[in-house]
């Protein structure tokens, strides 16, 4: 169950890093870029780094990943990517729970803790725009 989970999050966080590049790319404001640059670079970083753990735990790593549809819509896209890293740090407090290997904890543990932030990110964003 444990690395089915953890297979779902390296596709989620492959196609999540290449939605808010399309979203970095929708505003030439640089405080909003800013925000997304973080983002899309802390995806990139969970998806990294779960993928280091699936290959300790499987000896492969996941691969044909998808891409999202793009964002086409800076506001409609924040609005989306407030609900979906909401659920994300859910899924990651519920597999924190289940781990095999203590190795497994930490990676939760960060990305957990920043889906939360970019919830908050996009949120703020979602209320200013």
């Amino acid at each position: 169950m444990f690395v089915e989970k953890l297979e779902k999050a390296i596709q989620n966080e492959y196609a999540d890093y290449h939605y808010y590049k399309d979203m970095y790319n929708l505003t030439d404001d640089q405080y909003w870029q800013d925000f997304i640059q973080h983002v899309f670079e802390d995806e990139k970083s969970h998806y990294e780094m779960f993928q280091q753990l699936y290959y300790m735990l499987t000896g492969t790593f996941v691969q044909n990943l998808e891409r999202r549809e793009p964002c086409m819509d800076l506001k409609a896209c924040a609005k989306d990517a407030v609900r979906d890293e909401l659920e994300t740090a859910e899924m990651y407090k519920e597999m924190l729970l289940q781990i095999p290997i203590q190795q497994a904890y930490a990676p939760l543990f960060v990305a957990m803790h920043d889906e939360t932030e970019h919830a908050i990110r996009f949120s703020m964003m979602y209320n200013a725009l």
